[in-house]
């Protein structure tokens, strides 16, 4: 079963993990899912903390 990993260097989606784990989120079951990682990623952010509007890892505070 094809497994679906969001690089965040480059930015695209890749098929079964081609590049090197620490530029990876994932593994997802679809692309799509894949393709929506970082707004997963930014809401589970903004959830930890809620001085971080954005989502990026930065409060309002820092």
């Amino acid at each position: 079963m094809t497994q679906y990993w969001y690089n965040v260097r480059t930015h695209q989606v890749e098929e079964d993990a081609m590049s090197d784990w620490t530029q990876l989120l994932g593994p997802y079951a679809t692309r799509e899912e894949a393709e929506h990682a970082l707004e997963k990623v930014k809401e589970r952010n903004r959830s930890w903390d809620p001085d971080d509007a954005n989502g990026d890892g930065w409060s309002d505070r820092d």
